[in-house]
């Protein structure tokens, strides 16, 4: 089973943040399932990763032998839901059991050589785009903040909105994560990537300037010192509630914005998915947002240039 570059790529070089004593003796067999079922399954690969380790930590603490068939028993899976639920809510227990037997279904049907099942999943509701009137007057609100408040302001806007990123990406990324080609453009190097994500022109400027001014530091509240925590951007938006009954910023939505200005630009979807990191097929739920094109723009669209001649 083939997997793209950039998932096989978050297996091969996974490590957990606190890696147990046990994670040299587990390490193989965990990145083994995970690769192995990263491709069918609903989940992200980085949830498949931690899901999987604290299982394999917990089976081996508790003496059981370091087999993925062991680990991926049911009475091993249900045993390990139950310990879960002293650390965890009831809730995420639960997606950490429906995950682990997703992961059991999957390779329970390769072992088989059955065609491998489609994953089962509702569709995912979308975050709703910003209008351009409410984007155009969240920046000018933005911009008469003072001090700290109008530069993280700034720098959301500038990552989620100018460069489409995702609000884990938007934490992650430093000042030193920037790069100008010699066309002007500004690129952004995020950790844990390699696609390309290139900042729309009306948000360059911006982005360098708050760049310049952190160095090395996060792009967005550069005085953490951990690239994530809890609230980090629900606990900003709260604290800074935008004037004139406009919405609060929110990552997501910023994301969802970009995506659909790019869509509303007609810019080629399978670019458009490449530079967000998803499937061309995702793009659909954002389809509804795109307004239509009036007559004479579909009727120049569809013509194409009028010096092409047939051959």
């Amino acid at each position: 089973m083939t997997l793209d570059p950039d998932t096989s790529q978050a297996i091969t070089t996974y490590r957990p943040q606190h890696a147990p004593p046990e994670w040299d003796l587990i390490a193989d067999t965990v990145r083994m399932l995970v690769a192995a079922s990263a491709r069918t399954s609903p989940y992200r690969v980085q949830r498949l990763l931690t899901v999987t380790t604290r299982l394999a930590v917990w089976c081996h603490r508790t003496g059981l032998p370091d087999d993925p068939e062991v680990w991926l028993r049911h009475e091993s899976i249900d045993a390990f839901t139950v310990w879960l639920c002293t650390e965890l809510s009831p809730r995420t227990a639960q997606t950490y059991r429906t995950c682990l037997r997703r992961i059991r279904a999957t390779l329970a049907w390769l072992e088989r050589g059955e065609q491998v099942p489609p994953p089962m999943k509702a569709p995912t509701a979308v975050s709703q785009p910003y209008s351009a009137a409410q984007l155009g007057r969240l920046r000018a609100w933005a911009d008469h903040l003072r001090g700290q408040a109008r530069h993280d302001a700034l720098a959301l806007m500038a990552l989620g909105f100018g460069c489409g990123l995702t609000p884990g990406e938007i934490a992650a990324v430093r000042g030193t994560h920037l790069r100008h080609l010699d066309s002007g453009a500004v690129v952004i190097a995020v950790p844990d990537t390699s696609r390309l994500i290139v900042c729309r022109a009306a948000w360059e400027q911006v982005l360098a300037e708050t760049a310049t001014a952190v160095g090395d530091s996060f792009l967005f509240r550069p005085r953490r010192l951990v690239p994530h925590f809890k609230n980090l951007f629900s606990g900003w938006s709260a604290r800074h509630r935008p004037t004139g009954g406009l919405p609060a910023l929110s990552a997501r939505r910023l994301r969802a914005s970009w995506l659909v200005e790019l869509l509303t630009a007609r810019i080629d979807p399978g670019v458009v998915a490449a530079a967000a990191g998803m499937s061309v097929a995702a793009l659909a739920r954002y389809q509804h947002f795109v307004p239509a094109l009036d007559e004479q723009s579909a009727v120049a669209l569809l013509r194409g240039r009028t010096d092409e001649r047939a051959g």
